[in-house]
């Protein structure tokens, strides 16, 4: 699949400087900022540098380095923010790839929320 990546999107533009964030952490290839509209009192966005449209997108194409970073600033991420697996309420990580997923900003992105429980995600098939 070919991704087309919209270098005007708004992470972009943080990630240009145009746009200012609430940044938690930054590293060589990831920027973490607080979400504008907190779902939770933690809710975390974030971000690859490089231009990656989705999560499979950045898993497919993605250097080595650019995933490790990523990953280990979201564990980071939780540690800092009390809100690992065995802290009470836990976190979630969430992303969103595509229209029918919601996607709303075409720059790939992981949401962390946690600091009270969050219930189910989805509510079960039938």
């Amino acid at each position: 699949m070919a991704y087309t990546y919209d270098d005007q999107n708004v992470f972009a533009r943080i990630l240009r400087g145009e746009i200012p964030n609430d940044t938690v952490m930054e590293t060589e290839h990831t920027l973490a900022f607080n979400d504008l509209h907190p779902q939770a009192p933690v809710h975390v966005l974030v971000i690859p540098k490089g231009a990656y449209v989705t999560y499979d997108h950045f898993c497919a194409e993605a250097s080595e380095a650019e995933i490790v970073d990523f990953t280990r600033t979201c564990a980071a991420i939780c540690k800092e923010k009390g809100i690992t697996a065995d802290a009470s309420p836990g976190f979630r990580a969430l992303t969103n790839a595509g229209e029918h997923a919601v996607q709303e900003v075409p720059h790939f992105h992981m949401h962390l929320i946690g600091g009270r429980p969050l219930g189910r995600i989805l509510s079960k098939m039938d």
